[in-house]
Protein backbone atom coordinates (compact mmCIF):
# COMPACT_ATOMS: atom_id res chain seq x y z
CA UNK A 1 0.00 0.00 0.00
CA UNK A 2 1.25 3.40 -1.20
CA UNK A 3 1.53 6.35 0.72
CA UNK A 4 -1.33 8.21 -0.48
CA UNK A 5 -3.53 4.85 0.25
CA UNK A 6 -2.54 4.42 3.37
CA UNK A 7 -3.62 7.66 4.08
CA UNK A 8 -6.72 7.88 2.78
CA UNK A 9 -7.05 4.46 4.49
CA UNK A 10 -6.58 6.43 7.99
CA UNK A 11 -8.86 8.86 6.57
CA UNK A 12 -12.00 6.29 6.54
CA UNK A 13 -11.26 3.61 9.48
CA UNK A 14 -14.10 4.52 11.16
CA UNK A 15 -16.29 5.81 8.58
CA UNK A 16 -19.25 3.61 7.82
CA UNK A 17 -19.07 2.51 4.06
CA UNK A 18 -21.72 2.41 1.43
CA UNK A 19 -20.41 -0.12 -1.73
CA UNK A 20 -21.88 1.57 -5.02
CA UNK A 21 -21.46 -1.56 -7.18
CA UNK A 22 -20.97 -0.26 -11.23
CA UNK A 23 -22.39 -2.59 -13.76
CA UNK A 24 -21.47 0.10 -16.46
CA UNK A 25 -23.75 2.73 -15.28
CA UNK A 26 -23.21 6.22 -16.54
CA UNK A 27 -24.87 7.30 -13.24
CA UNK A 28 -22.54 5.48 -10.98
CA UNK A 29 -20.44 8.04 -9.88
CA UNK A 30 -23.76 9.75 -9.46
CA UNK A 31 -24.91 7.79 -6.91
CA UNK A 32 -21.85 7.66 -5.20
CA UNK A 33 -22.40 11.40 -4.63
CA UNK A 34 -26.26 11.13 -3.97
CA UNK A 35 -25.31 8.92 -0.93
CA UNK A 36 -22.02 11.39 0.24
CA UNK A 37 -25.39 14.13 0.02
CA UNK A 38 -26.76 12.23 2.74
CA UNK A 39 -23.54 12.32 4.74
CA UNK A 40 -22.80 8.73 4.35
CA UNK A 41 -19.36 7.73 2.78
CA UNK A 42 -19.27 5.83 -0.44
CA UNK A 43 -17.16 3.98 -2.91
CA UNK A 44 -17.53 2.59 -6.40
CA UNK A 45 -16.55 -1.16 -6.80
CA UNK A 46 -16.93 -3.32 -9.62
CA UNK A 47 -19.25 -6.19 -10.21
CA UNK A 48 -16.68 -8.80 -10.14
CA UNK A 49 -16.33 -8.02 -6.15
CA UNK A 50 -16.78 -11.19 -4.54
CA UNK A 51 -18.75 -11.93 -1.44
CA UNK A 52 -15.56 -12.36 0.81
CA UNK A 53 -14.57 -9.01 -0.22
CA UNK A 54 -17.52 -7.98 0.17
CA UNK A 55 -17.75 -9.47 4.22
CA UNK A 56 -13.77 -8.16 4.60
CA UNK A 57 -15.19 -4.40 3.60
CA UNK A 58 -17.65 -4.86 6.40
CA UNK A 59 -20.34 -2.00 4.31
CA UNK A 60 -23.41 -0.70 5.65
CA UNK A 61 -25.01 -1.15 2.88
CA UNK A 62 -24.69 -2.00 -0.76
CA UNK A 63 -26.36 -0.20 -3.96
CA UNK A 64 -26.36 -1.66 -7.90
CA UNK A 65 -26.38 0.55 -10.01
CA UNK A 66 -27.86 0.72 -13.59
CA UNK A 67 -26.27 -0.72 -16.51
CA UNK A 68 -26.93 -0.56 -20.71
CA UNK A 69 -27.11 -4.48 -20.39
CA UNK A 70 -29.75 -7.00 -20.36
CA UNK A 71 -30.40 -9.14 -18.00
CA UNK A 72 -31.23 -11.54 -20.46
CA UNK A 73 -28.51 -11.50 -22.68
CA UNK A 74 -25.52 -14.11 -22.24
CA UNK A 75 -21.89 -12.46 -20.64
CA UNK A 76 -24.35 -9.58 -18.74
CA UNK A 77 -22.89 -8.54 -15.71
CA UNK A 78 -23.82 -10.55 -12.74
CA UNK A 79 -23.12 -10.35 -8.95
CA UNK A 80 -21.78 -12.79 -6.83
CA UNK A 81 -25.03 -14.90 -5.34
CA UNK A 82 -23.70 -15.12 -1.76
CA UNK A 83 -23.53 -11.28 -1.52
CA UNK A 84 -27.39 -11.54 -1.25
CA UNK A 85 -26.81 -13.65 1.77
CA UNK A 86 -24.57 -11.81 4.32
CA UNK A 87 -27.72 -10.07 6.00
CA UNK A 88 -26.29 -6.04 4.22
CA UNK A 89 -28.79 -3.98 2.84
CA UNK A 90 -29.27 -3.76 -0.55
CA UNK A 91 -31.12 -1.49 -2.63
CA UNK A 92 -30.68 -2.16 -6.37
CA UNK A 93 -31.15 0.85 -8.96
CA UNK A 94 -32.78 -0.04 -13.17
CA UNK A 95 -30.46 -2.76 -14.04
CA UNK A 96 -29.29 -3.55 -10.25
CA UNK A 97 -33.25 -4.12 -9.86
CA UNK A 98 -33.54 -6.63 -12.69
CA UNK A 99 -30.80 -8.69 -11.70
CA UNK A 100 -31.99 -9.00 -8.23
CA UNK A 101 -35.16 -10.11 -9.31
CA UNK A 102 -33.43 -12.68 -12.36
CA UNK A 103 -30.79 -13.89 -9.51
CA UNK A 104 -33.51 -14.69 -6.65
CA UNK A 105 -35.58 -16.16 -8.86
CA UNK A 106 -38.28 -14.06 -10.52
CA UNK A 107 -38.64 -12.89 -13.58
CA UNK A 108 -37.59 -10.18 -16.42
CA UNK A 109 -39.30 -9.80 -19.71
CA UNK A 110 -38.99 -7.03 -22.81
CA UNK A 111 -41.46 -4.17 -21.45
CA UNK A 112 -42.73 -3.66 -25.01
CA UNK A 113 -41.26 -0.16 -25.78
CA UNK A 114 -39.83 0.50 -23.07
CA UNK A 115 -39.43 3.69 -20.92
CA UNK A 116 -37.59 6.13 -21.26
CA UNK A 117 -37.84 10.07 -19.49
CA UNK A 118 -40.15 11.13 -17.37
CA UNK A 119 -42.49 8.86 -16.29
CA UNK A 120 -45.68 8.67 -13.61
CA UNK A 121 -44.86 6.41 -10.64
CA UNK A 122 -48.12 5.18 -9.02
CA UNK A 123 -48.18 3.41 -5.40
CA UNK A 124 -49.77 -0.21 -5.67
CA UNK A 125 -53.36 0.10 -4.10
CA UNK A 126 -53.55 -2.62 -1.05
CA UNK A 127 -49.57 -3.36 -1.11
CA UNK A 128 -48.35 -3.38 2.57
CA UNK A 129 -46.98 -0.44 4.15
CA UNK A 130 -43.46 -0.07 3.41
CA UNK A 131 -40.61 2.12 4.71
CA UNK A 132 -38.76 2.31 1.50
CA UNK A 133 -41.95 4.56 0.13
CA UNK A 134 -43.28 6.58 3.06
CA UNK A 135 -43.88 9.62 2.77
CA UNK A 136 -43.69 9.70 -0.72
CA UNK A 137 -46.60 11.13 -2.87
CA UNK A 138 -48.45 7.91 -4.20
CA UNK A 139 -48.02 9.28 -7.50
CA UNK A 140 -45.24 11.26 -9.00
CA UNK A 141 -42.79 11.76 -11.41
CA UNK A 142 -39.53 9.51 -12.04
CA UNK A 143 -36.99 9.59 -14.48
CA UNK A 144 -37.19 5.89 -16.29
CA UNK A 145 -34.27 4.30 -18.77
CA UNK A 146 -35.14 0.79 -19.37
CA UNK A 147 -36.32 -1.55 -22.16
CA UNK A 148 -36.50 -5.12 -19.93
CA UNK A 149 -38.89 -4.87 -16.44
CA UNK A 150 -39.46 -7.06 -13.59
CA UNK A 151 -42.61 -9.06 -15.08
CA UNK A 152 -42.52 -11.73 -11.88
CA UNK A 153 -41.39 -10.72 -8.77
CA UNK A 154 -38.85 -13.07 -6.58
CA UNK A 155 -40.38 -15.47 -3.47
CA UNK A 156 -40.52 -13.16 -0.33
CA UNK A 157 -40.71 -9.78 -2.34
CA UNK A 158 -43.98 -7.39 -3.06
CA UNK A 159 -44.24 -4.72 -5.87
CA UNK A 160 -45.14 -1.57 -4.27
CA UNK A 161 -45.27 0.66 -7.02
CA UNK A 162 -45.98 0.15 -10.80
CA UNK A 163 -45.46 2.66 -13.82
CA UNK A 164 -46.93 2.12 -17.54
CA UNK A 165 -44.38 0.17 -18.48
CA UNK A 166 -43.01 -1.36 -15.58
CA UNK A 167 -45.74 -3.69 -13.54
CA UNK A 168 -43.40 -3.91 -10.30
CA UNK A 169 -41.34 -0.69 -10.35
CA UNK A 170 -40.45 -0.74 -6.41
CA UNK A 171 -39.67 -4.58 -5.32
CA UNK A 172 -39.34 -5.44 -1.72
CA UNK A 173 -38.01 -7.39 0.98
CA UNK A 174 -37.59 -6.41 4.12
CA UNK A 175 -37.08 -9.79 5.70
CA UNK A 176 -33.40 -10.21 3.54
CA UNK A 177 -33.28 -6.65 3.90
CA UNK A 178 -33.21 -6.06 -0.12
CA UNK A 179 -35.37 -3.41 -1.80
CA UNK A 180 -34.93 -2.22 -5.87
CA UNK A 181 -36.54 0.74 -8.21
CA UNK A 182 -36.51 0.47 -11.81
CA UNK A 183 -36.41 4.07 -12.03
CA UNK A 184 -33.42 6.47 -11.36
CA UNK A 185 -33.59 8.02 -7.81
CA UNK A 186 -29.97 9.62 -8.39
CA UNK A 187 -31.01 11.90 -10.97
CA UNK A 188 -32.08 16.25 -10.54
CA UNK A 189 -35.24 14.82 -12.92
CA UNK A 190 -36.71 12.89 -9.97
CA UNK A 191 -38.01 15.17 -7.48
CA UNK A 192 -37.99 12.88 -4.60
CA UNK A 193 -35.29 10.43 -5.50
CA UNK A 194 -32.98 12.11 -2.75
CA UNK A 195 -35.54 11.66 -0.02
CA UNK A 196 -35.51 7.70 -0.69
CA UNK A 197 -32.16 7.24 -1.42
CA UNK A 198 -31.66 8.96 2.04
CA UNK A 199 -34.36 6.79 3.84
CA UNK A 200 -32.92 3.84 2.20
CA UNK A 201 -29.79 4.61 3.79
CA UNK A 202 -30.82 6.00 7.61
CA UNK A 203 -34.12 4.25 7.98
CA UNK A 204 -33.72 1.44 6.44
CA UNK A 205 -29.57 -0.04 6.64
CA UNK A 206 -29.75 2.43 9.73
CA UNK A 207 -26.47 4.67 8.69
CA UNK A 208 -25.68 7.48 10.73
CA UNK A 209 -25.11 10.92 8.76
CA UNK A 210 -21.18 11.48 9.99
CA UNK A 211 -19.60 12.36 6.81
CA UNK A 212 -19.30 15.72 6.74
CA UNK A 213 -16.20 17.83 5.66
CA UNK A 214 -15.51 19.30 8.97
CA UNK A 215 -14.71 15.69 10.28
CA UNK A 216 -12.75 15.00 7.15
CA UNK A 217 -10.31 17.66 7.98
CA UNK A 218 -9.77 16.68 11.33
CA UNK A 219 -8.99 13.21 9.98
CA UNK A 220 -7.17 14.26 7.17
CA UNK A 221 -5.11 16.48 9.25
CA UNK A 222 -4.09 13.44 11.53
CA UNK A 223 -3.29 10.89 8.19
CA UNK A 224 -1.00 13.47 7.03
CA UNK A 225 0.57 14.18 9.98
CA UNK A 226 1.46 10.32 10.74
CA UNK A 227 2.50 10.01 6.90
CA UNK A 228 4.96 12.72 6.63
CA UNK A 229 6.50 13.44 10.38
CA UNK A 230 9.07 15.39 10.55
CA UNK A 231 9.66 15.33 6.70
CA UNK A 232 9.51 17.82 3.82
CA UNK A 233 6.36 18.02 1.55
CA UNK A 234 6.33 20.27 -2.16
CA UNK A 235 3.25 20.74 -3.71
CA UNK A 236 2.96 21.90 -7.99
CA UNK A 237 0.62 24.59 -7.26
CA UNK A 238 -1.29 25.37 -10.72
CA UNK A 239 -4.08 28.16 -8.88
CA UNK A 240 -6.84 25.55 -9.50
CA UNK A 241 -8.87 24.30 -7.28
CA UNK A 242 -8.20 21.46 -6.56
CA UNK A 243 -4.16 21.99 -5.86
CA UNK A 244 -5.08 24.93 -4.05
CA UNK A 245 -7.59 22.97 -1.51
CA UNK A 246 -4.83 19.92 -1.15
CA UNK A 247 -2.36 23.04 -0.59
CA UNK A 248 -4.22 24.73 2.29
CA UNK A 249 -5.02 20.81 3.80
CA UNK A 250 -1.26 20.10 3.71
CA UNK A 251 -0.69 23.21 5.50
CA UNK A 252 -2.63 23.30 7.96
CA UNK A 253 -1.54 19.65 9.08
CA UNK A 254 2.31 20.27 8.84
CA UNK A 255 2.88 24.19 8.67
CA UNK A 256 5.88 25.85 7.49
CA UNK A 257 7.56 22.01 6.46
CA UNK A 258 5.31 22.41 2.99
CA UNK A 259 6.71 24.67 0.10
CA UNK A 260 4.45 25.35 -2.50
CA UNK A 261 5.62 26.13 -6.52
CA UNK A 262 3.72 28.26 -8.80
CA UNK A 263 4.93 27.63 -12.04
CA UNK A 264 3.33 30.81 -14.08
CA UNK A 265 3.28 29.98 -17.64
CA UNK A 266 2.07 33.08 -19.11
CA UNK A 267 -1.15 31.30 -20.41
CA UNK A 268 -3.86 31.60 -17.17
CA UNK A 269 -6.64 33.93 -17.10
CA UNK A 270 -6.09 37.48 -16.59
CA UNK A 271 -4.73 38.40 -12.97
CA UNK A 272 -4.51 34.82 -11.88
CA UNK A 273 -0.84 34.39 -11.20
CA UNK A 274 -1.22 37.60 -9.02
CA UNK A 275 -4.17 36.42 -7.24
CA UNK A 276 -2.81 33.19 -6.65
CA UNK A 277 0.70 34.51 -4.94
CA UNK A 278 -1.34 36.68 -3.05
CA UNK A 279 -4.19 34.39 -1.50
CA UNK A 280 -1.20 31.62 -0.96
CA UNK A 281 1.91 33.48 0.34
CA UNK A 282 0.34 36.44 1.96
CA UNK A 283 -2.92 35.36 2.85
CA UNK A 284 -2.34 32.04 3.80
CA UNK A 285 1.02 32.37 4.94
CA UNK A 286 2.18 28.98 2.75
CA UNK A 287 6.12 29.37 1.16
CA UNK A 288 5.60 29.59 -1.91
CA UNK A 289 7.74 29.52 -5.08
CA UNK A 290 7.14 31.40 -7.80
CA UNK A 291 8.31 30.79 -11.27
CA UNK A 292 7.88 33.48 -13.95
CA UNK A 293 8.92 31.64 -16.76
CA UNK A 294 6.03 32.83 -19.68
CA UNK A 295 8.99 33.74 -22.19
CA UNK A 296 10.12 29.74 -22.03
CA UNK A 297 6.54 28.54 -22.66
CA UNK A 298 6.27 31.03 -25.65
CA UNK A 299 9.48 29.90 -27.22
CA UNK A 300 8.42 26.48 -26.86
CA UNK A 301 4.88 26.90 -28.63
CA UNK A 302 6.50 28.69 -31.47
CA UNK A 303 5.45 27.56 -34.77
CA UNK A 304 3.03 24.61 -33.10
CA UNK A 305 -0.51 24.83 -34.06
CA UNK A 306 -1.30 20.57 -33.90
CA UNK A 307 -3.32 20.89 -30.15
CA UNK A 308 -1.71 17.53 -29.81
CA UNK A 309 1.46 19.20 -29.73
CA UNK A 310 0.70 21.74 -27.59
CA UNK A 311 -0.24 19.78 -25.20
CA UNK A 312 2.78 17.48 -24.88
CA UNK A 313 5.20 20.32 -25.34
CA UNK A 314 3.52 22.83 -22.46
CA UNK A 315 3.09 19.67 -20.01
CA UNK A 316 7.13 18.19 -20.69
CA UNK A 317 7.92 22.30 -20.19
CA UNK A 318 6.13 22.63 -16.98
CA UNK A 319 7.67 19.81 -15.51
CA UNK A 320 11.08 20.43 -16.38
CA UNK A 321 10.63 24.26 -15.10
CA UNK A 322 9.13 22.48 -11.95
CA UNK A 323 12.89 20.44 -11.11
CA UNK A 324 14.57 23.30 -11.51
CA UNK A 325 12.33 24.67 -9.31
CA UNK A 326 13.04 22.66 -6.92
CA UNK A 327 16.57 23.51 -6.29
CA UNK A 328 15.47 25.29 -2.80
CA UNK A 329 13.99 22.33 -1.31
CA UNK A 330 15.99 19.62 -2.52
CA UNK A 331 15.27 17.56 0.74
CA UNK A 332 11.38 17.44 0.20
CA UNK A 333 10.27 13.51 0.05
CA UNK A 334 7.05 14.25 -0.33
CA UNK A 335 4.92 15.93 -3.54
CA UNK A 336 1.19 16.92 -3.06
CA UNK A 337 -1.01 16.98 -5.87
CA UNK A 338 -4.52 17.35 -5.98
CA UNK A 339 -5.97 13.89 -6.96
CA UNK A 340 -9.66 13.55 -6.69
CA UNK A 341 -12.18 10.23 -6.73
CA UNK A 342 -13.07 10.61 -10.34
CA UNK A 343 -9.87 10.30 -11.14
CA UNK A 344 -8.87 7.47 -8.74
CA UNK A 345 -12.11 5.94 -10.73
CA UNK A 346 -11.10 6.44 -14.44
CA UNK A 347 -7.47 5.47 -14.16
CA UNK A 348 -9.42 1.71 -13.72
CA UNK A 349 -12.38 1.11 -12.09
CA UNK A 350 -11.71 -2.84 -11.51
CA UNK A 351 -9.41 -1.81 -8.66
CA UNK A 352 -11.67 1.26 -7.55
CA UNK A 353 -12.58 -0.50 -4.91
CA UNK A 354 -8.57 -0.88 -3.00
CA UNK A 355 -8.20 3.03 -4.16
CA UNK A 356 -4.97 1.98 -6.48
CA UNK A 357 -2.26 4.53 -6.63
CA UNK A 358 -2.41 7.33 -9.52
CA UNK A 359 0.88 8.37 -10.34
CA UNK A 360 0.14 10.42 -13.74
CA UNK A 361 -2.12 12.98 -12.56
CA UNK A 362 -0.69 16.06 -13.45
CA UNK A 363 1.21 14.50 -16.15
CA UNK A 364 4.18 14.05 -13.49
CA UNK A 365 6.49 11.21 -14.56
CA UNK A 366 6.94 7.97 -12.84
CA UNK A 367 10.12 8.59 -12.27
CA UNK A 368 10.13 11.70 -9.79
CA UNK A 369 11.35 10.45 -6.89
CA UNK A 370 9.13 11.50 -4.14
CA UNK A 371 6.01 9.82 -1.58
CA UNK A 372 2.39 11.07 -2.65
CA UNK A 373 0.48 13.17 -0.91
CA UNK A 374 -3.11 13.27 -2.36
CA UNK A 375 -5.22 13.85 0.62
CA UNK A 376 -8.47 14.85 -1.31
CA UNK A 377 -8.32 11.42 -3.47
CA UNK A 378 -11.46 10.28 -1.48
CA UNK A 379 -13.47 13.44 -2.94
CA UNK A 380 -15.66 14.22 -5.20
CA UNK A 381 -15.10 18.07 -7.07
CA UNK A 382 -18.46 19.87 -4.63
CA UNK A 383 -16.47 18.07 -1.41
CA UNK A 384 -13.55 19.76 -2.45
CA UNK A 385 -15.46 23.40 -2.99
CA UNK A 386 -16.90 22.56 0.29
CA UNK A 387 -13.52 21.85 2.13
CA UNK A 388 -11.82 24.68 0.66
CA UNK A 389 -14.39 26.91 1.95
CA UNK A 390 -14.07 25.31 5.87
CA UNK A 391 -10.21 25.86 5.23
CA UNK A 392 -11.13 29.22 4.99
CA UNK A 393 -9.64 29.95 0.98
CA UNK A 394 -11.65 33.05 -0.39
CA UNK A 395 -14.26 32.26 -2.97
CA UNK A 396 -12.53 33.48 -6.33
CA UNK A 397 -10.21 30.31 -5.48
CA UNK A 398 -13.14 27.73 -4.16
CA UNK A 399 -15.65 28.38 -6.63
CA UNK A 400 -13.23 29.23 -9.75
CA UNK A 401 -14.24 27.01 -12.30
CA UNK A 402 -12.41 23.73 -14.55
CA UNK A 403 -9.23 25.32 -15.98
CA UNK A 404 -7.08 22.80 -18.71
CA UNK A 405 -3.75 22.14 -17.75
CA UNK A 406 -2.21 23.67 -20.68
CA UNK A 407 -4.29 26.90 -20.13
CA UNK A 408 -5.49 29.16 -22.88
CA UNK A 409 -2.51 27.38 -24.93
CA UNK A 410 -5.86 25.13 -25.97
CA UNK A 411 -8.28 28.06 -26.06
CA UNK A 412 -6.43 29.49 -28.70
CA UNK A 413 -6.79 27.48 -32.19
CA UNK A 414 -3.34 27.66 -34.36
CA UNK A 415 -0.27 29.22 -32.94
CA UNK A 416 0.07 30.40 -29.43
CA UNK A 417 1.62 34.03 -29.64
CA UNK A 418 1.95 36.55 -26.70
CA UNK A 419 -0.35 39.32 -28.34
CA UNK A 420 -3.14 36.46 -28.99
CA UNK A 421 -3.01 35.36 -25.61
CA UNK A 422 -3.30 38.86 -23.91
CA UNK A 423 -6.26 39.62 -26.44
CA UNK A 424 -7.86 36.53 -25.47
CA UNK A 425 -7.49 37.18 -21.79
CA UNK A 426 -9.21 40.22 -22.08
CA UNK A 427 -12.18 38.57 -24.10
CA UNK A 428 -12.51 35.88 -21.47
CA UNK A 429 -12.17 38.52 -18.18
CA UNK A 430 -15.26 40.36 -19.62
CA UNK A 431 -17.25 36.69 -20.37
CA UNK A 432 -16.58 35.79 -16.23
CA UNK A 433 -17.19 39.58 -15.32
CA UNK A 434 -20.32 39.98 -16.97
CA UNK A 435 -21.72 36.26 -15.67
CA UNK A 436 -20.58 36.85 -12.52
CA UNK A 437 -22.68 40.35 -12.19
CA UNK A 438 -25.75 38.35 -13.38
CA UNK A 439 -25.59 36.28 -10.78
CA UNK A 440 -24.60 32.79 -13.04
CA UNK A 441 -21.41 32.21 -12.07
CA UNK A 442 -21.97 29.68 -9.54
CA UNK A 443 -25.30 27.56 -12.00
CA UNK A 444 -22.54 27.46 -15.05
CA UNK A 445 -19.77 24.80 -15.20
CA UNK A 446 -17.67 25.99 -17.18
CA UNK A 447 -17.24 29.36 -19.17
CA UNK A 448 -14.78 30.72 -21.79
CA UNK A 449 -13.38 32.62 -24.62
CA UNK A 450 -11.91 30.90 -27.19
CA UNK A 451 -9.78 32.74 -30.37
CA UNK A 452 -9.84 30.86 -33.54
CA UNK A 453 -7.56 30.66 -36.15
CA UNK A 454 -9.46 32.70 -38.82
CA UNK A 455 -9.99 36.47 -39.67
CA UNK A 456 -13.99 37.52 -40.31
CA UNK A 457 -15.10 41.07 -42.38
CA UNK A 458 -16.67 43.42 -40.56
CA UNK A 459 -17.66 47.02 -40.62
CA UNK A 460 -16.76 50.09 -38.02
CA UNK A 461 -16.36 53.43 -37.76
CA UNK A 462 -17.75 53.11 -41.42
CA UNK A 463 -14.44 51.00 -42.47
CA UNK A 464 -14.33 47.88 -43.50
CA UNK A 465 -12.03 45.26 -40.50
CA UNK A 466 -10.90 42.33 -40.94
CA UNK A 467 -10.26 40.92 -37.56
CA UNK A 468 -10.84 38.38 -35.02
CA UNK A 469 -14.07 36.79 -34.10
CA UNK A 470 -14.24 35.70 -30.64
CA UNK A 471 -16.08 32.64 -29.55
CA UNK A 472 -18.11 32.21 -26.11
CA UNK A 473 -18.73 28.85 -24.50
CA UNK A 474 -20.71 28.35 -21.36
CA UNK A 475 -21.90 24.29 -20.65
CA UNK A 476 -23.78 22.85 -17.68
CA UNK A 477 -22.56 19.58 -16.35
CA UNK A 478 -22.84 17.71 -12.86
CA UNK A 479 -19.19 16.06 -13.70
CA UNK A 480 -18.07 16.98 -17.20
CA UNK A 481 -18.48 13.93 -18.47
CA UNK A 482 -21.39 15.02 -20.33
CA UNK A 483 -22.71 18.34 -20.28
CA UNK A 484 -25.37 21.02 -21.95
CA UNK A 485 -24.77 24.66 -23.54
CA UNK A 486 -26.15 26.84 -21.20
CA UNK A 487 -29.29 29.15 -21.85
CA UNK A 488 -27.37 32.08 -21.24
CA UNK A 489 -30.21 35.15 -21.04
CA UNK A 490 -29.96 37.18 -24.50
CA UNK A 491 -29.45 40.84 -22.76
CA UNK A 492 -26.02 39.13 -20.80
CA UNK A 493 -24.85 37.81 -24.09
CA UNK A 494 -25.25 40.77 -25.54
CA UNK A 495 -23.76 42.86 -23.11
CA UNK A 496 -20.70 40.49 -23.74
CA UNK A 497 -20.64 40.77 -27.15
CA UNK A 498 -20.72 44.52 -27.13
CA UNK A 499 -18.11 44.88 -24.28
CA UNK A 500 -15.35 42.61 -26.18
CA UNK A 501 -15.92 44.12 -29.48
CA UNK A 502 -15.48 47.86 -27.59
CA UNK A 503 -12.99 46.36 -25.48
CA UNK A 504 -10.64 44.18 -26.62
CA UNK A 505 -8.27 46.06 -29.94
CA UNK A 506 -8.74 43.33 -33.24
CA UNK A 507 -12.08 41.49 -32.45
CA UNK A 508 -14.91 42.63 -34.26
CA UNK A 509 -17.63 39.80 -34.15
CA UNK A 510 -18.59 37.32 -31.44
CA UNK A 511 -20.18 33.81 -31.69
CA UNK A 512 -21.98 31.61 -28.89
CA UNK A 513 -21.50 27.90 -28.80
CA UNK A 514 -24.77 26.20 -28.98
CA UNK A 515 -22.93 22.59 -28.84
CA UNK A 516 -23.76 19.68 -26.03
CA UNK A 517 -21.34 16.89 -25.26
CA UNK A 518 -21.30 14.75 -26.80
CA UNK A 519 -21.21 15.28 -29.23
CA UNK A 520 -18.66 18.23 -28.91
CA UNK A 521 -16.45 18.26 -25.99
CA UNK A 522 -16.12 21.29 -23.49
CA UNK A 523 -13.11 22.87 -24.63
CA UNK A 524 -12.05 23.02 -28.34
CA UNK A 525 -9.09 21.98 -28.48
Amino acid sequence: MSGAEAEAAAVVADQETVLVVDFGAQYAQLIARRVREARVYSEIVPHTITAAEVAERAPAAIIFSGGPKSVNVEHSPRIDPAIYDLGVPILGICYGAQLIAAQLGGEVGGGGAGEYGRTSLTRIAGSPSTLLTDDLPDEQSVWMSHFDAVTRVPDGFVATAASEGAPAAVIECPDRRIWAVQYHPEVAHTPHGQQLIARFLHDLAGCAAEWTMGNFIDASVEAIRAQVGSGRAICGLSGGVDSAVAAALVHRAIGSQLTCVFVDTGLMRKDEGEQVVDTFHRHQGIELIHVRAADRFFDRLAGLTDPEDKRKAIGELFIRVFEDARGGVEDARFLVQGTLYPDVIESGTAHAATIKSHHNVGGLPEDLDFDLVEPLRLLFKDEVRAVGAELGLPDEIVWRQPFPGPGLGVRIIGEVTPDKVALLQEADAIVREELRAAGLEREIWQSFAVLPDIRTVGVMGDERTYGHPIIIRAVTSEDAMTADWARIPYDVLETMASRIINEVPGVNRVAYDITSKPPGTIEWE
